[in-house]
């Protein structure tokens, strides 16, 4: 897998990826707010946010150029180019538990390490989402804090982890 800048044309392919309402939440917590996404949503929803410069989407590609993961990176504090924080982790559900999902986020460390100035590297993930959890603390992300997210479904615990580079 190699990582690429995300194209609008990745859209509709990642918007596919999100099966459910609970996954949607999974993955974005409430930044899109509606289920399902329509073949447009990410790229109008990252349209705002890749204006700024400090926006950073990447689209995780197989050998024949098949988008097969995605994420983005941002830097969550105007004025602190020390922190990113990576955000909309997925991976196609038909490539799930092939090792895609730490790859992606191995590339993504290794494009913050040689792309970009940061230090560190925060994200969040649900205590409903063990895999993902287990991904994170695979690729040397440890956990510093915790909070509770009101969802549609109720209350889901969320760890914020961190990576120092």
């Amino acid at each position: 897998m190699i990582l690429r800048a995300y194209t609008k044309e990745d859209s509709p392919v990642i918007a596919k990826w999100i099966r459910s309402e609970t996954e949607l939440y999974q993955w974005s917590a409430s930044h899109f707010g509606f289920f399902p996404l329509l073949p447009c949503s990410i790229d109008e929803h990252y349209a705002p946010s890749l204006k700024t410069g400090r926006f950073i989407p990447l689209t995780g590609v197989d050998d024949g150029g098949k988008p097969v993961a995605h994420l983005f990176i941002k830097y969550p504090n105007e004025n602190d180019d020390s922190l990113v924080r990576f955000g909309f982790v997925v991976v196609d559900p038909d490539m799930r538990g092939k090792g895609y999902g730490r790859e992606l986020i191995r590339l993504a460390i290794d494009y913050v390490r040689n792309n970009l100035s940061a230090t560190r590297i925060s994200l969040g993930v649900f205590e409903n989402n063990p895999k993902a959890k287990k991904c994170y603390v695979s690729a040397g992300f440890k956990e510093y804090g915790s909070h509770t997210v009101d969802t549609p479904f109720g209350q889901w615990d969320c760890t914020d982890m961190e990576l120092y580079l």
